[in-house]
């Protein structure tokens, strides 16, 4: 099963049926096309596309887009709290392209480094990977795969915001505040892997 967000809105690509607001069944290539069609063009907000062959549905959806890979973390403290930035007016967690030749575990660390500032970031394990479509001012249409990792810090906090990528705001943020000020102004991709990441926490 993949979940992937266009425009904020989810599609879900899965062997099953699942109970969303439009579902469609895989025939071929066109099914995917009128999907992204409904959910870019119409007030779907929610659309399910599937058939048997989960791999080949994955394997044709890819092909309506140039892939970018991206890594990020999100960064335990010992306090249990979460390091969260703001950019563009939006709660967001640290991540950024992968470079050519990196690993996914060297890209997320590299990037939550260069974005918040912080050293010697501990990476614990990977948590899964999130999916979103946006478009390039050429007209291209990108499929972001992001790759997200636990990571832990306890040490000095050296956090400040890496201004040159927009971002304004650097903030370790516990359980109340990411419901109530985090949630409320993020995406819901991100809004995602942090309720898969705190589900797999045992309670402090």
């Amino acid at each position: 099963m993949y979940k992937v967000f266009v425009n904020e809105k989810k599609l879900l690509l899965s062997a099953q049926s699942e109970n969303l607001e439009k579902t469609l069944e895989y025939e071929n290539f066109t099914s995917l096309e009128i999907a992204l069609d409904l959910l870019e063009n119409t007030s779907v907000k929610e659309l399910n596309v599937f058939g048997e062959n989960i791999d080949e549905i994955w394997s044709e959806f890819q092909k309506l887009f140039r892939i970018v890979e991206a890594a990020g973390g999100l960064v335990n403290n010992p306090d249990g709290e979460i390091l969260f930035i703001k950019r563009l007016g939006k709660w967001d967690l640290p991540k950024g392209k992968m470079e050519k030749g990196e690993s996914r575990e060297e890209s997320a660390v590299r990037e939550i480094e260069e974005e918040t500032g912080l050293k010697d970031v501990e990476l614990i394990q990977f948590i899964n990977t999130t999916y979103h479509i946006y478009v390039e001012r050429n007209g291209k249409k990108i499929l972001k795969c992001t790759h997200w990792f636990e990571m832990n810090f306890d040490g000095e906090d050296t956090s400040k915001p890496q201004i040159e990528e927009g971002i304004t705001e650097v903030a370790w943020k516990n359980a109340d505040q990411i419901e109530h000020e985090v949630f409320p102004s993020t995406f819901k991709n991100i809004k995602l892997i942090v309720k898969e990441f705190r589900s797999t926490q045992s309670p402090k």
